[in-house]
């Protein structure tokens, strides 16, 4: 199989295992803080990764060079995490899905910024398609809420996460020196982790765990080994083989999940105008994904 089309497969899997994270996350954000629940989330995903770490490549001598990189992307994931939940507070999770669907858009520019990767015309017109599906999305359709820029809190906080996340996405490619990504995933997991416990320590030592609500618990394993564990190796392992901006695009797919998650969850489906805001996202992630000169 084409190294890029293993990329594909990855960020396939990886958009819908992310969506879950919206709508249980939106469902326990208010019932802990957003640092004692990711520095959670870090510590039961670095051990799932340590397993398999021992189980395949293991760490070699070379994969401790330069621990710095370890810090810049852990902390560049830790920054978004604690902001999207700090954004799920109150904002509703298909309006949060879509502003993580504007990420493409940050990280074309980043992936120029940082390794020249140029975005074709097509891509362009893609990228502008798709913010404009998110817009749509996080206005709920609402053109005068959109013309005075009537934006949430939630969405605004979740939206500079975003721009975390979208750094991240390049700067793999950039610092990777040949570690397996899932040795770079355990490297990132245990300095982000150390960041967070840094930064929320408080927050961390002053949470009652054993009293927390069950919904509370489940999101904490989900996000923990489905949405970080699976989706740091994922986004890693896709990172090596496609450019930054096709890697993101597979982000215009999470409002559709997050759409049948909220729907399976038994909270209802947006307004049916809101439906066509996905469907330009889900044009532009068709544009995105066709082959063209400059490669895939």
């Amino acid at each position: 199989m084409r190294p890029d089309i293993q990329g594909h497969l990855a960020m396939l899997t990886f958009s819908a295992l992310v969506a879950g994270s919206f709508s249980l996350g939106s469902m326990s954000a208010n019932m802990i803080s957003p640092a004692a629940l990711n520095a959670a989330r870090f510590v039961i995903a670095g051990a799932v990764i340590g397993v398999a770490v021992v189980a395949t490549t293991g760490v070699k001598p070379q994969a401790l060079r330069a621990p710095w990189r370890y810090f810049v992307l852990g902390g560049l994931f830790a920054v978004y995490f604690v902001l999207m939940f700090e954004g799920l507070k109150t904002a509703r999770p298909v309006s949060a899905a879509a502003v993580f669907t504007l990420t493409p858009v940050i990280a074309a520019g980043f992936g120029w910024v940082l390794l020249r990767q140029v975005t074709t015309p097509r891509m362009a017109l893609a990228l502008t398609i798709g913010a404009i599906g998110a817009l749509w999305v996080i206005f709920r359709a609402d053109f005068t809420a959109l013309r005075r820029f009537e934006l949430g809190r939630g969405e605004a906080v979740y939206f500079i996460g975003c721009v975390s996340h979208a750094l991240y996405t390049p700067m793999v490619r950039k610092l990777n020196r040949g570690e397996p990504a899932v040795v770079f995933t355990l490297g990132t997991l245990f300095a982000g982790g150390a960041l967070l416990f840094l930064y929320g320590w408080r927050d961390v030592v002053g949470t009652d765990w054993l009293t927390l609500p069950a919904i509370v618990w489940i999101t904490i394993f989900y996000v923990a080994i489905f949405a970080s564990a699976a989706t740091f190796v994922l986004l890693q392992f896709a990172s090596l083989r496609l450019p930054s901006a096709k890697v993101m695009a597979y982000t215009y797919l999470t409002p559709s999940w997050v759409i049948l998650w909220e729907i399976a969850l038994g909270n209802g489906a947006p307004s049916a105008l809101v439906f066509g805001g996905v469907a330009l996202t889900i044009l532009a992630l068709y544009l995105l994904l066709k082959n063209d000169s400059l490669g895939t």
